[in-house]
């Protein structure tokens, strides 16, 4: 089957579901989002679904505070560089999984520069 672009805030939903599927059942971290955070999924995918479509369209709004939020996550459970690196690994592969093209490229570029930017203010404190 030949894979196609990122295109719409469709094909963003189905990348964040498929990923965070991945990432509630990994064994690095999925108890950080479920035992830790103990994540609301309801409330956090579709935040997600909207800081995407802003990386990656420039439309639509995203309002959280990531920052704030991984910092709080930090302190209730140490968050460490592999953590940041095993996140990246299972969203670019979840991303080459489902597609191809510019946008598949600029949102894994993305995603690399949002998770070293978290890692290294939390971990550099």
């Amino acid at each position: 089957m030949e894979k196609k672009d990122i295109l719409s805030r469709a094909d963003i939903e189905l990348l964040v579901n498929i990923f965070y599927d991945k990432v509630k059942q990994d064994a690095i971290l999925g108890y950080l989002f479920n035992d830790v955070a103990k994540t609301n999924w309801q409330v956090h995918l579709p935040k997600m679904y909207d800081l995407w479509e802003v990386v990656l369209f420039a439309k639509g709004s995203f309002k959280g505070n990531p920052m704030l939020v991984h910092r709080q996550l930090h302190e209730k459970s140490a968050l460490s560089e592999t953590h940041f690196n095993h996140w990246l690994v299972i969203f670019k592969e979840t991303v080459d999984e489902l597609f191809e093209g510019e946008n598949a490229e600029n949102i894994k570029y993305s995603a690399a520069n949002i998770a070293g930017n978290l890692m290294y203010k939390l971990l550099s404190l």
